[in-house]
């Protein structure tokens, strides 16, 4: 599966989540590696949404906010090929960090490629942002910008 969108811009939070220990163990083994402390966020193609969102239904994301016909679409997508990684959530110092699903993947921008993997937090606001994470800073790495196209394979 390829999914295909334009960067964008988060809400600049996730590097809190990231830099936790009990996560960065768990990135470790999904990535063979120390996760970038953030997150790459890719808004996914509408022509491609039902693909993301047949990844969050195999995820057990409540995708209800999602346009009817992507939820439509998405019942016929076979994402039984693409194995979902679990990331465990935790409680530290009363504070609860949620867990979420990973699935491994690569980005690729103008022929250059890195390893990643899509990560689907348990609670989020986004129906159609890709969260990407990697060992490396992705935006650095391709010197990306809000709006430049990238292509995430699973």
């Amino acid at each position: 599966m390829e999914l295909h969108g334009a960067v964008s811009s988060g809400l600049g939070r996730a590097h809190v989540f990231m830099a936790q220990p009990h996560y960065q163990d768990q990135f470790k083994d999904i990535l063979g590696g120390q996760a970038w402390p953030g997150t790459l966020n890719v808004r996914v193609d509408e022509a491609l949404l039902s693909h993301y969102i047949a990844l969050r239904q195999k995820a057990g994301i409540d995708t209800l906010d999602a346009p009817d016909e992507a939820r439509a679409a998405a019942a016929s997508i076979d994402v039984s090929e693409h194995g979902l990684i679990r990331v465990r959530g935790f409680l530290r110092d009363g504070v609860s960090f949620g867990g979420a699903s990973a699935f491994h993947g690569t980005v690729t921008v103008n022929g250059d490629s890195v390893p990643c993997a899509v990560l689907i937090p348990d609670l989020t606001r986004h129906v159609d942002v890709i969260e990407v994470i990697s060992t490396v800073f992705l935006r650095e790495t391709f010197d990306l910008h809000d709006g430049d196209r990238i292509t995430i394979a699973l």
